[in-house]
């Protein structure tokens, strides 16, 4: 980024204004609706697509089975209008921020990333022009709102394949196998034209109780020079691979568990002086199998370069409100180089900015806690924003941190509404820290009292609270899904289609603002200002009020670094 290009800003440390805060600072499915994407009662049994722009022109209207044309407010019964619900100790006649915040406040946002990436290369990825230019629009909306936003700057590991990688049998015959179907190369991995023996390391292993590559006795006996072969479980893919190498491994393989769909979609963390692919499962299996009769040789081909890059994020304050009890609000604003990543995060991105301009419109007693807004960048690049500012903040202004929501994906076609698993119910993913259980049942009392369904989002590191999880700060938020596959539960209490993918646009060209269902879009919205607004004025239920001290779980195991698995 042109340093000129930001003049007028402060660029130095985040400290000089959210570093030291001693200045300033202080220091399941429920209730399940068959209307819920338009569809009618029987959708399940005879599903059409729903439209994502249902719920435009009248804000919140219930939509009738039967009915083709959209009717005013005036017409409808009020039993069949839905409320947007006050906070339950929100003063008589005040406003709410979630009647003040709009689709109409985030909509314009959508078009403005969209138009950003079509003039910049056709995406909004970190380091490149559309997030530089992305980075000015949420700085100038900001000011404009009466905030003053700063910029902190960073700089990251990145990784990039510079070609593709081959991965193929030479002994005891011929065959070449696809990238993306039958592997992947695996993040950081290093570069390399290797054609050598294959060695199976300590398979099979007992699935993810197996060590496989894990301990260095593993690799007993191993012949230097030859290709390692491991299952992934119980060590991180960092570990497996240094193992390897630090065997005399030319390279490593390292493929999937039993039961786990397609090829390993990992990093190594650090950059790898050989190459590291993942098969699938299938692959990985046979091969070993092929190993250990003997004669099995395997061409790895990789081709990557990685160094640093710089990127910034953006953050912004409320004026008022307590700054040792700070309620932080995050979403990621870079997108992938393949789309223009309208869903994957402008709705998040646009989300923040539609509150951030409504906020200062709360009376006093509704901002006794101040409210913190981020935009991350470089999260598809492992979510290094959201780790460089948690780890650059001493140890007083990160107990300021009362809380973070984090917010990705809000406008998934074929989706559902998830508010993240803070009580850990589903036993899926991490354990958040404690005081996120109450975060996730705010949202879910929210939406339930709209009768509108919700399910949980397991918790997994994939996105940008992992840094906060990981410091043991309470994190809660909200996805409607990214490249999973709708369930046939979930289909009849959100509508859309059983056994396709949440978004089809995912990662894609086609991320686009008609990708966005408007309506997910706009209740999510309603959901997240209504808990910000609960907790601007109270966090006693998350925190007792006050970050006393770390709460750091020294167990906490994150499985993903934003768009890849750590193990």
């Amino acid at each position: 980024m042109n340093g000129s290009a930001w003049a007028g800003l402060r660029h130095g440390p985040v400290r000089r204004r959210y570093g030291p805060v001693r200045r300033r600072y202080g220091i399941g499915v429920v209730a399940a609706s068959p209307l819920e994407a338009g569809g009618s009662r029987d959708h399940h049994r005879c599903w059409s697509a729903p439209s994502p722009s249902a719920g435009v022109h009248v804000r919140k209207k219930k939509l009738l089975t039967g009915v083709a044309v959209a009717l005013p407010a005036a017409f409808l019964p009020a039993a069949l209008l839905p409320t947007v619900l006050p906070p339950a100790d929100a003063a008589p006649g005040r406003p709410t921020l979630a009647g003040l915040v709009t689709l109409k406040d985030v909509e314009p946002h959508l078009k403005a990333f969209e138009e950003i990436a079509d003039y910049n290369g056709g995406h909004r990825a970190t380091g490149g022009a559309g997030y530089d230019v992305s980075v000015k629009y949420v700085v100038g909306r900001l000011r404009k709102a009466g905030l003053r936003p700063e910029i902190q700057k960073f700089r990251y590991p990145y990784w990039r394949e510079r070609s593709g990688p081959v991965l193929a049998r030479t002994k005891p015959s011929r065959k070449s196998y696809k990238r993306g179907e039958d592997f992947a190369t695996y993040a950081f991995s290093g570069s390399g034209d290797v054609t050598a023996p294959v060695i199976a390391v300590d398979i099979p292993a007992k699935g993810e109780d197996g060590t496989s590559g894990c301990d260095r006795r593993d690799f007993k006996g191993f012949k230097k020079g030859s290709i390692a072969l491991m299952q992934r479980g119980t060590c991180t893919f960092e570990t497996k691979a240094a193992r390897a190498r630090a065997a005399g491994a030319a390279a490593a393989v390292i493929y999937n568990l039993p039961g786990e769909d397609g090829p390993v979609n990992g990093t190594v963390v650090k950059p790898s002086r050989i190459p590291v692919v993942g098969p699938t499962h299938e692959l990985g299996a046979a091969l070993a199998k092929a190993a250990k009769k003997g004669g099995l040789a395997l061409r790895v081909k990789t081709d990557a370069v990685h160094g640093k890059r710089s990127a910034s994020n953006v953050i912004a304050d409320t004026e008022r409100g307590r700054g040792d009890n700070v309620v932080l609000l995050g979403a990621h604003l870079d997108s992938v180089e393949d789309g223009p990543g309208i869903n994957d995060n402008a709705t998040g991105a646009a989300a923040l900015l539609a509150i951030a301009g409504k906020i200062g419109k709360l009376g006093k007693g509704d901002l006794r806690n101040r409210v913190r807004f981020a935009w991350w960048g470089a999260e598809e690049e492992g979510l290094r924003g959201s780790t460089h500012y948690v780890e650059s903040l001493d140890r007083r202004d990160r107990d300021a941190i009362a809380l973070n929501l984090n917010f990705d994906m809000l406008g998934s076609r074929n989706g559902t509404r998830g508010v993240y698993d803070g009580d850990h119910s589903t036993r899926a993913g991490i354990r958040a820290p404690a005081g996120s259980g109450a975060i996730e049942k705010m949202f879910r009392d929210y939406y339930k009292g709209r009768k509108l369904p919700t399910t949980e989002s397991s918790l997994n590191g994939r996105s940008d609270y992992g840094p906060f999880a990981e410091h043991g700060i309470p994190v809660g938020g909200m996805d409607t899904g990214a490249d999973g596959v709708k369930t046939a539960a979930e289909a009849k209490a959100f509508g859309g289609r059983a056994g396709k993918v949440y978004d089809p646009c995912y990662h894609a060209r086609c991320d686009r603002v008609k990708n966005v269902h408007l309506r997910f879009l706009d209740t999510n919205v309603d959901g997240i200002a209504h808990v910000t607004q609960h907790l601007a004025r109270t966090t006693v239920a998350v925190n007792g009020g006050a970050r006393v001290q770390p709460l750091r779980d020294p167990s906490y195991r994150p499985l993903w670094q934003g768009p890849y698995r750590l193990r």
